[in-house]
């Protein structure tokens, strides 16, 4: 036993030393220096390729089940896993990238996704490549948890409207190129290229990164002591709350829902009463503008994002179209949206950012209102006008409401507003698909989709496109009460 002790304890200080190693290349003092358009460079590239991660799965995924023969639960959670585990750990990164470096957990990260990648690409059975792909979450929940504070950090807040739009942009830009490039990708050369690039792309981010920002860190001083405990009530709470949603309305979907908000409300208690909580409960009921703009943006993405989970439905099936020309037509609201929203940004750097995100969210109500109306018969510029007001609404809501979040926030707490905003959009895409899957099977079912279905499919979109209008409306008088932001200038970077 004592030398089981012992050797416990030689591995403990071995794994700490290399830390500090590490930790010692890496210089708070260097940050100054550092251009913040280098910054915004690394950040935005990583959150593209996190992002396109996402959504081009979903392409390789009928490849990937006939190679392995697999039924629909265990490939699904291939894309469900992935998603789980970004949303599970991003708290927990949060608080070691405060004590470690953000820098450090960032670098961390993108090497994790690159190796996970490449030998993804190689797996030869199911259970590696479902591992695999759980470590592929893993380094985007370190990219995710990290990315926003550094980039607000390098940015005064006069400019720093434009980068979170930049910054957001890129993100959606990637979630929504996943269907294209990825289909193009397997069409061409197989459902492994998929992983291949992303390995190859996060190699590329990695090197560039070291030679634009060498031996720039971000780190915040902060008392010691770590919530070890709550951050594992929060992954378990969250796993069971997701999957739960992803199995309505069957009955083990409605008991994991119950047990994980159950398991959420027992963290949200635990967090309020130690001393070094992983998630600030107190910032939310203290801090207005912070509470209400992470709640935007959950409702945000929660109707909002149903829009990418059902055009894709809808331009195939009904209006029969190929994946490579509806790919092509969804693209040309995200064009305009990732126009858009450096513009948008830079516009709340001069006005206060709540009312070019309200005004930006009342045109995505217009846009899903659009969409609810949509016919077997419906011209096709008549969809595109609808994807570009839905696109020209959330390139103005996108950035200004990422600032609010940022902004509103003292130095200390960048890296957990920076967390929060990934892991509320990870629950708001989760949300926006599970209730878009729950209409549909109450008014087509659960079976597989024939032609003899689609009359009822159109009626579930349209049900479901104007359900998250009203969200969205919702949403956006969240919006409008918020608050003005309050003046908190994060730059230039914190030295400790």
């Amino acid at each position: 036993m004592y030398r089981t002790v012992l050797s416990t304890r030689s591995k403990t200080v071995i794994v700490l030393r290399m830390t500090n190693r590490f930790m010692s290349l890496l210089d708070t003092g260097a940050a100054g220096s550092v251009r913040s358009g280098y910054v915004l460079l690394s950040n935005s590239m990583a959150s593209w390729l996190a992002a396109f991660m996402t959504t081009a799965i979903n392409l390789a995924l009928p490849y990937i089940r006939d190679d392995f023969d697999l039924g629909a639960v265990s490939i699904g959670w291939l894309s469900l896993g992935y998603m789980l585990t970004a949303a599970m750990f991003i708290v927990t990164f949060v608080q070691v990238g405060d004590r470690v470096g953000r820098r450090l957990v960032f670098l961390g990260g993108l090497t994790v996704f690159a190796i996970s990648s490449i030998i993804m690409a190689f797996a030869d059975s199911y259970l590696p490549l479902l591992a695999l792909r759980l470590c592929h979450g893993l380094g985007a929940s370190m990219l995710f948890s990290t990315s926003m504070a550094m980039v607000t950090s390098a940015y005064p807040a006069n400019r720093r409207g434009l980068a979170m739009g930049v910054s957001v942009g890129a993100a959606y830009l990637g979630m929504t190129m996943g269907p294209v490039l990825g289909g193009l990708m397997v069409d061409s050369f197989g459902w492994r290229s998929i992983f291949m690039l992303s390995g190859a792309a996060a190699a590329l981010i990695l090197v560039l990164d070291l030679s634009l920002l060498r031996r720039a860190e971000w780190r915040e001083a902060r008392a010691a002591g770590s919530d070890w405990t709550g951050s594992l009530v929060y992954a378990a709470a969250l796993a069971a709350f997701l999957v739960g949603l992803s199995w309505l309305p069957l009955w083990r979907g409605v008991t994991l829902l119950l047990v994980g908000a159950c398991g959420l409300a027992f963290f949200v208690w635990w967090e309020s009463r130690v001393p070094h909580p992983v998630v600030e409960v107190r910032l939310f009921r203290s801090n207005r503008v912070f509470a209400l703009s992470n709640l935007t943006a959950l409702i945000s993405y929660a109707s909002i994002w149903g829009q990418n989970f059902l055009m894709p439905f809808y331009l195939v099936l009904i209006k029969g179209l190929d994946a490579r020309e509806a790919g092509l037509l969804l693209l040309t609201g995200v064009a305009l949206q990732c126009l858009v929203s450096p513009f948008g940004g830079r516009l709340s750097d001069r006005i206060e950012p709540r009312w070019v995100a309200s005004w930006g969210m009342l045109l995505c109500v217009a846009g899903l209102l659009m969409f609810s109306f949509l016919r077997t018969d419906t011209p096709y510029w008549y969809i595109i006008l609808a994807l570009c007001v839905l696109g020209l609404g959330y390139g103005f809501f996108s950035g200004p409401n990422q600032s609010s979040i940022m902004g509103s926030v003292e130095k200390r707490y960048l890296g957990f507003a920076s967390g929060s905003t990934s892991t509320v959009r990870t629950i708001g895409i989760t949300l926006s698909v599970a209730g878009a899957t729950l209409v549909m099977a109450l008014i087509v079912g659960r079976q597989d989709i024939t032609p003899a279905d689609y009359p009822n499919l159109l009626i579930a979109m349209r049900t479901t496109f104007m359900i998250y209008a009203g969200l969205c409306a919702l949403g956006t008088l969240v919006s409008l009460v918020r608050g003005n932001m309050p003046v908190h200038d994060h730059y230039p970077p914190t030295v400790t």
